[in-house]
């Protein structure tokens, strides 16, 4: 059984276009070289710079979790390897806009030549950016959702601030994966899926 196959059969795969995005999005396009070779495999990799790709899974809980649609503005923060940009690039669409930001360099780069083997930068779907995600990216706001992939320590305040109402945050705090709804200003209901674990956000 292939990786989204068995995605699926476990339950962590629900939504028909997250799981139309895994199907066309290919993880090997987002591994070092050495790694190719396990790309179906259901486990994180390093990809440099003491960062990590994510388990699929993970990334397949988070998808669901933030329930990406058609048209929406996303920012993507600490978008490493470029996979989750893509995967989410490919579900909002031609209309939609993702913000993909990372703040090494090497990662910056090394994302954004993976995510070019794709059509999202041409067409206008993708801004990369090179910076502090903790201060999220103004120029789009406000946000249909924001994902992080790094461990926080909270909801920054400018997240806060960047969202829509009824808008979603999902991030990792410690070693849990949070779920945030935008209620108002400055109230968020919450949920929280623990037993996970992800490198720091470096701010």
């Amino acid at each position: 059984m292939n990786l989204v196959d068995s995605l699926i059969s476990e339950n962590w795969l629900k939504t028909k276009e997250i799981i139309e995005a895994f199907k066309k999005i290919k993880r090997v396009d987002f591994l070092p070289e050495p790694l190719k070779e396990f790309a179906e495999s259901n486990e994180a990799f390093p990809i440099g710079e003491g960062q990590t790709i994510s388990q699929p899974l993970v990334v397949a809980l988070m998808l669901e979790l933030l329930e990406p649609k058609q048209g929406e503005r996303i920012m993507d923060i600490g978008s490493g390897s470029g996979y989750t940009t893509a995967l989410l690039s490919e579900i909002v669409g031609d209309k939609g806009k993702i913000v993909s930001i990372e703040r090494i360099p090497e990662l910056f780069n090394f994302g954004k030549a993976n995510v070019s083997k794709y059509s999202f930068i041409e067409k206008g779907i993708v801004e990369y950016v090179l910076g502090d995600g903790s201060k999220g990216f103004e120029k789009y706001s406000p946000y249909d959702k924001i994902l992080i992939s790094a461990a926080s320590e909270k909801l920054e305040e400018p997240w806060k601030k960047q969202l829509k109402l009824g808008g979603r945050v999902v991030l990792p705090i410690h070693s849990s994966i949070y779920l945030f709804i935008k209620k108002g200003d400055n109230i968020f209901e919450q949920k929280e899926y623990p037993g996970f674990s992800f490198v720091p956000l470096i701010k």
